[in-house]
């Protein structure tokens, strides 16, 4: 069974704090095969501390969120804010012990629930080329590829995927 909820107090940031250590580690040894130094991607997508992400994602616009399966913490994503007229997902993640069961989606529902009650009208992903399994989550929920809408540095870009959907 699959239950998702907003990260509100230290245990939910610390649980979410571990999963981006997770990702951090998985991104920093996946973009070796693509020739970019793993330091380079740490050091642009992975910088946060446990303090950092509560901060960042306890405000009213910007929010974590845990699924747990059966109790057990199995995954995280965030979104904040872009711009004034677009939402950003962030921090996407669920334990490869609980993949293919729906953790993903169930993740995603609940943000685009939360982001479709606000006033921006575009949500934007950045991911990247190894991310097959999040790009599938984006698909399913109709997000296109789209134009970068940062700057890369040239080593790293062609390993990105930006994809955008209306809300």
């Amino acid at each position: 069974m699959i239950s998702v909820s907003r990260a509100i107090g230290a245990a939910d940031f610390e649980i979410a704090a571990e999963f981006c250590d997770a990702l951090a580690a998985w991104d920093a040894a996946e973009v070796q095969a693509y020739g970019v130094a793993p330091e380079e991607v740490l050091a642009i997508y992975h910088g946060e501390t446990r303090s950092s992400l509560a901060a960042k994602y306890s405000s009213a616009d910007a929010k974590m969120y845990i699924a747990r399966w059966e109790g057990s913490p199995a995954g995280c994503l965030a979104f904040a804010p872009f711009d004034d007229a677009t939402m950003e997902i962030r921090k996407f993640y669920v334990d490869p012990e609980f993949r293919g069961k729906g953790i993903g989606s169930a993740l995603m529902r609940a943000v685009l629930a939360e982001v479709e009650k606000g006033h921006r009208r575009t949500i934007v992903a950045h991911t990247t080329v190894y991310m097959e399994n999040a790009i599938s989550v984006y698909e399913a929920f109709d997000f296109t590829r789209c134009p970068p809408f940062r700057q890369m540095p040239d080593s790293i870009a062609p390993t990105e995927v930006f994809m955008s959907r209306p809300i």
